[in-house]
């Protein structure tokens, strides 16, 4: 078994906690409060603006058969998930020139950035978004919310390219190689932190 598949495998029971979460849930059935989500949707773009400098200080230490894919996630998420992410938003009416991070995304991003000092524990603590909200996506995918506000959000992360992206991500940590235990804290705490960051708004 790879590095990455037995990660994943512990994973597994908090990606079914974050099933459970009541905003989750929420998006799911289409009928979570708009304010939550708006609220959630603002702290998530002040989230992806720090996985952006994620991407560029481990494609620092990259070894060049890593080194475009990692500049091309962070040119990527910069310029088109971020914009995407302002569309989703819009009918939710999210201000992000005014947003203040919560407790949950400073926590998450904080964590974030001083993992991608070393490269193999950067790797594994960004897997869990990717191959988690691959996974919400596809799970929510199977009976998806009515409401085209939230259906919009479930299908962005049940899209085949986005699993592809939770795959390529998860063949670089097997071929950086990380200590095993390192790379296990790193994936787990990165784990908390997504269920924790259901709570943000």
């Amino acid at each position: 078994m790879s590095l990455s598949t037995r990660l994943q495998e512990l994973g597994r029971p908090l990606l079914a906690q974050q099933l459970a979460h009541p905003t989750v849930a929420g998006i799911a059935r289409g009928d979570l409060d708009p304010a939550v989500f708006r609220g959630w949707l603002e702290q998530d773009y002040l989230y992806l603006l720090d996985y952006t400098r994620v991407f560029a200080r481990l494609a620092w230490q990259a070894p060049d058969g890593h080194l475009g894919y990692l500049v091309d996630l962070a040119h990527s998420t910069l310029h088109e998930e971020l914009s995407l992410h302002r569309e989703l938003s819009e009918p939710f009416g999210a201000q992000f020139d005014s947003a203040v991070k919560s407790t949950q995304c400073e926590a998450y991003t904080g964590f974030l950035l001083d993992a991608a000092s070393d490269y193999g524990r950067g790797l594994a603590a960004l897997l869990p978004c990717m191959w988690g909200y691959s996974q919400l996506g596809i799970a929510l995918a199977e009976n998806p919310p009515a409401d085209p506000r939230y259906r919009r959000w479930v299908d962005t992360y049940a899209d085949p390219g986005f699993a592809a992206l939770a795959d390529r991500c998860a063949a670089m940590l097997d071929e950086a190689d990380p200590d095993p235990a390192v790379a296990e804290a790193a994936f787990i705490s990165a784990m908390r932190h997504e269920l924790a960051f259901w709570d943000a708004r």
